[in-house]
């Protein structure tokens, strides 16, 4: 069962420092902006969460691996090269993605607390976590980004 964990848990945080790498990114290019500021929250939060579950990897026994963390910081990097309707300059389409994979990502890692917090037991084996205040900071996350990742789709799907 650890065995099954450790590699379920080192998949969530090659997912989690992708998602927190590209929450950085998209307040860099916002910033200044209310989206920007929300995003700043956002991506603080992320880091936060990513050190909270590195903590628990430790705290369990289990050891990074360094290649899946290598491929989410490769994969974010490569996902600046597609295609955003403009060759040089940040989109409407590039805020709008940005916004919308964010907003999965934290759909994601409120699953992933439930799942450590139900299936997996953590709750007994790490009591001192509060999984509900990390589903709670998730669930904030997600409110904080919505109005804007709405916004961003409708200038980006009006604006040809």
């Amino acid at each position: 069962m650890d065995r099954f964990l450790a590699i379920y848990m080192n998949d969530q945080l090659a997912l989690g420092i992708g998602w927190r790498q590209l929450a950085k990114r998209s307040q860099r290019s916002n910033r200044g902006t209310e989206v920007g500021n929300a995003l700043a929250e956002v991506a603080t939060g992320i880091a936060e969460d990513v050190e909270t579950f590195r903590d628990m990897m430790r705290r369990l026994g289990f050891r990074e691996n360094p290649v899946k963390v290598l491929g989410a910081l490769a994969s974010e990097r490569l996902g600046r090269l597609k295609l955003n309707g403009r060759i040089v300059r940040y989109s409407p389409l590039s805020r709008f993605d940005e916004l919308d994979f964010l907003t999965m990502g934290i759909e994601g890692k409120k699953q992933l607390w439930h799942t450590l917090e139900s299936l997996a037991d953590l709750t007994t084996r790490l009591p001192e976590v509060d999984f509900q205040h990390l589903i709670d900071r998730a669930e904030h996350q997600r409110t904080l980004l919505e109005p804007h990742r709405l916004q961003a789709g409708k200038a980006a799907f009006r604006t040809q």
